[in-house]
């Protein structure tokens, strides 16, 4: 039987000077999104997190009165945060035609690598769930850390030394409340806002 593999649908976001790097492992299918932008299931906690961290408000970067996020408002605070977003994975087969990481097989990932020299300013990485964290170590040849820990690595060939987080999933399936996911990824954010940007 012939695999249905799945270009990944978007873009790599990636803002001049971006101090992080956000990576899951791939969007769900397109039936379940509310918008073409990464982490665009509403039932996704991963704007909420944003909200609750940035501006104390879950509801932030959800437009009233509708079950959907505004992209171009998460695009602007993307921009003037410095935050960049992609994934793990640029080709995969669904092996049970649902959104679950434990479902998805990964053809060909994401060259990390390629993509961090690409943003000369990143000092963190976040990863979010187990399979996105498992493919960036296998690229960097570094152990996974705990979730809501880190751990430093090396750019190949570089003296740059920058922080892999393992963050809580931010899917709905993982067993967390959104304000407890929140406390871990703003340890990330407040690393970032304390280093100086290179002009």
């Amino acid at each position: 039987m012939e695999k249905n593999i799945e270009l990944h649908p978007f873009e790599p976001f990636l803002p001049k000077g971006a101090k992080l790097l956000m990576l899951g492992t791939f969007p769900p299918s397109e039936k379940r999104w509310c918008m073409k932008f990464y982490y665009p299931n509403f039932t996704n906690d991963m704007w909420k997190i944003f909200g609750l961290c940035y501006f104390n408000d879950k509801e932030h970067f959800i437009v009233k009165g509708e079950k959907r996020y505004d992209v171009e408002k998460i695009k602007q605070f993307l921009e003037k945060e410095g935050i960049a977003m992609y994934d793990t994975a640029v080709k995969v087969c669904r092996t049970k035609n649902t959104a679950s990481d434990k479902d998805l097989e990964i053809i060909e990932p994401t060259n990390v690598k390629a993509m961090l020299e690409k943003l000369p300013q990143c000092v963190a990485v976040i990863t979010a769930g187990q399979l996105a964290t498992d493919t960036f170590c296998l690229q960097f040849s570094i152990t996974s850390p705990k979730v809501g820990e880190y751990v430093e690595f090396s750019l190949p060939h570089s003296t740059r030394r920058l922080r892999l987080y393992r963050m809580p999933s931010s899917s709905r399936a993982y067993p967390m409340k959104v304000e407890f996911k929140a406390e871990e990824y703003s340890k990330v954010f407040g690393f970032i806002a304390g280093t100086k940007q290179i002009k």
